[in-house]
């Protein structure tokens, strides 16, 4: 069997390459969490940023609610972010296991 380090070379340039692309387009990946059918809401982009929130006022007389609600939200949307970063990530590696990209 013959490997040739310069075709090695090249494919980790063009995947490095492809990373860097990527990176750049992880702010255009977003995903919506939700807690209580709606009544809290959180938008977070695939930079991991929390980018709007929205509260409905029905939520705002319990506030032990609203934390739960909140935080359930938020974990709700970060798993839907990073379900999409798997998946981008994955289809540009060409089926290469990345379980421990996002710290999983």
């Amino acid at each position: 069997m013959n490997i040739n380090p310069f075709d090695i070379l090249k494919n980790a340039q063009k995947i490095q390459e492809q990373m860097n692309g990527f990176q750049e387009k992880l702010g255009d990946i977003t995903a919506t969490g939700s807690a209580a059918a709606g009544l809290v809401e959180i938008d977070i982009n695939g930079k991991l940023d929390v980018i709007a929130i929205r509260i409905s006022p029905q939520t705002l007389s319990d506030v032990e609610m609203l934390q739960d609600l909140i935080m359930a939200a938020f974990t709700d949307g970060m798993a839907k972010v990073k379900e999409a970063i798997s998946s981008q990530v994955g289809s540009m590696a060409g089926g290469l296991d990345l379980s421990g990209f996002q710290g999983e």
